[in-house]
Order: C-alpha cells, then structure tokens, then sequence
C-alpha cells in the first residue's frame, strides 16, 4: 500500500490558503479516483482506494501543519508502510507558483510540517511533492504570505495546478518515481503556471 499524504491546516479559515495546496492537491486526486476522505482516524481525515491496480492510503492531517508527524507516524505504524511508499505533498516557498518537483529524501527547507514528520519518524527519506507557491517579498513575512489566502489570478490557476499536481501522483504511483521524475521535472516545469492553458511535461 502507497501512503499519500497532503499537508495543510484544517478548518473553512485555511481552506483556500498557500500553506493548504497539499490538501487542495489530495482532494483532486480523490476526486479522480472516487476516494471519500471523510473518514476521520489517526488524527486525520483519511480514504482508501486505488489508482490503476495499486492500493493507496489518503491522508489529510488535522493537527494543524506543525504537528502534522503525529499523525503520519500512525499512519505508517498501523498499516507498517515503508519510507519509500510514503508520499507527502506540500507547498514550497523555493519554487515559484504552479512548478511541482518530485524529491526523495532530503532536508526540510525550514517547512514545519516537514520538520514534524522527519522528527516523529526519525527519518527524512520519504519521497515528496513540492508544488511552488512563490516568495513574499520580504523573507519576514514567510509566516504570513503562507497563511494568506490565493489571489484571484492564482485561484484562477489553481485548477491547472492541482490537475498537474494529481497527475504527477498518479505517474509516481502507476509508473514509478523516477519514472515521473523523468516527465515532471523537466525543463518545462522551471516556469511557472503564469502563461500556461495546460502546464508544459
């Protein structure tokens, strides 16, 4: 079983803020395969299912960002995951807006919600989807930008991007990762969505 999980914090306040592209990204893939994710288990809103022949677990935490390893250590702890079938999804300041790269393992970048799945598994070697959300101008107020809700021009995009994003999860889970490394992180994707009716790769 593949372990998908989308990062974000819960409740109608967060629901269409950059912090939350994880769930946004979760909720569009389930919506591609039928999974209900209402089901509310390991301090997450939770569904199973499967996308081609593979089965998957998705999974939105509802710790808030900050805590989000608690309910991923469940996760892989009742349903014995590897790292190397656990995907986490989550926004990325380091990218600009509507870019996606697909990372297995690495560090954390300052991102709370990695920093407390790396402490509680004690590892760091899960694969990840990054999908940019852009700077702020003033790196002070990273805090803020993250918790700002989309601009009109971005909500415009969002669509694209999570059906990119979605599509990505998909390739990663039917084909393999470096097989969707190989198409998503292509040179195309080093711009943004701005410009785009379908994203490039």
């Amino acid at each position: 079983m593949k372990l998908i999980v989308g990062l974000g914090n819960p409740g109608f306040k967060y629901q269409a803020t950059r912090h939350n592209i994880g769930f946004l990204t979760l909720d569009k893939i389930a919506d591609n395969y039928d999974i209900s994710i209402l089901v509310k288990s390991f301090h997450a809103c939770v569904g199973r299912g499967k996308i081609g022949n593979i089965p998957v677990l998705l999974a939105k935490p509802q710790t808030f960002m900050n805590l989000s390893g608690v309910s991923v250590r469940k996760c892989t702890d009742y349903f014995k995951i590897d790292l190397a079938d656990l995907i986490v999804v989550h926004d990325d300041i380091d990218l600009p807006f509507g870019m996606i790269r697909i990372k297995a393992g690495g560090g954390h970048a300052g991102h709370k919600g990695l920093i407390s799945i790396i402490e509680y598994l004690g590892n760091s070697e899960f694969i990840r989807l990054r999908v940019g959300i852009g700077k702020p101008p003033d790196k002070l107020l990273v805090e803020k930008y993250v918790l700002e809700t989309f601009t009109d021009e971005e909500m415009k995009l969002l669509p694209l991007i999570t059906m990119t994003a979605s599509n990505a999860l998909t390739a990663m889970i039917v084909s393999g990762i470096q097989a969707a490394m190989n198409q998503y992180n292509c040179r195309g994707t080093n711009q943004s969505a701005k410009g785009y009716d379908t994203l490039p790769c």
